[in-house]
């Protein structure tokens, strides 16, 4: 579904020299697979899931969705609007803080990505409704993020990401501000997501307890990706 080969990245720090961060990174990730990645702070992880979900732009290499080039020859197949819309319909994204809308309830947060494309608040908040049912939050519809437990808001964060029927989830650190009960019931439910609805997850985690529930745990190391364990 997804596939990224030879990806390379650089920054250039003004009056320093070039670092460079991955060198050469090449993955694929199935339809409904979780795949973890894992690795020290600074080894690159969050970079990589900013160009696999567009956000970022690599130096070299090939990025390919569903087998269509979608980065290729040093920059992005399509023009930047065409680019935002397949992002929008195509990938989810779940960081470490929730990045709700304080001033929005649960379901409008949920319900905003639809609207926004569509202009449509009704179906909007119907689906999301459906959504936040389907995630245990049903009692919790019209509830402030403020008013949210740390595991509630990141099941909000991630009933947003499902809102627009992703192919693929992009998650960083997305239990790096739970306690250890709720990270695993996190895990567990992205795991469950990922079979049920087919939607295929990226997790950057420093935690490889919580990597082991994926279906495939890889390492960044050295600007490179191998297997965990190898």
């Amino acid at each position: 579904m997804l596939t990224a080969n030879n990806i390379c990245k650089s920054y250039t720090i003004p009056g320093k020299r070039t670092i460079q961060i991955l060198r050469g990174v090449s993955l694929s990730v199935g339809e409904g697979e979780m795949v973890s990645i894992i690795g020290a702070s600074g080894s690159g992880k969050t970079t990589l899931l900013n160009l696999l979900g567009t956000l970022d732009t690599p130096d070299s290499g090939e990025i390919l969705f569903d087998k269509q080039p979608l980065f290729r020859d040093k920059k992005y197949t399509l023009q930047p609007n065409a680019l935002a819309t397949f992002r929008n319909q195509k990938i989810g994204f779940v960081f470490q803080f929730h990045h709700l809308l304080s001033d929005f309830n649960a379901l409008e947060n949920v319900a905003m990505p639809e609207f926004i494309a569509t202009g449509k608040l009704a179906p909007a908040k119907k689906r999301a409704a459906e959504l936040l049912s389907s995630l245990g939050l049903s009692e919790r519809f019209d509830h402030l993020p403020s008013e949210l437990s740390g595991g509630e808001q990141q099941r909000v964060a991630i009933a947003r990401a499902l809102m627009n029927n992703p192919k693929l989830i992009l998650a960083d650190e997305p239990s790096g501000n739970l306690d250890q009960q709720n990270s695993h019931i996190l895990y567990e439910l992205m795991a469950k997501l990922s079979k049920e609805r087919r939607t295929s997850f990226i997790i950057v985690t420093h935690n490889e307890e919580y990597a082991a529930l994926s279906d495939r745990c890889l390492r960044m190391d050295g600007g490179m990706l191998r297997e965990c364990g190898n």
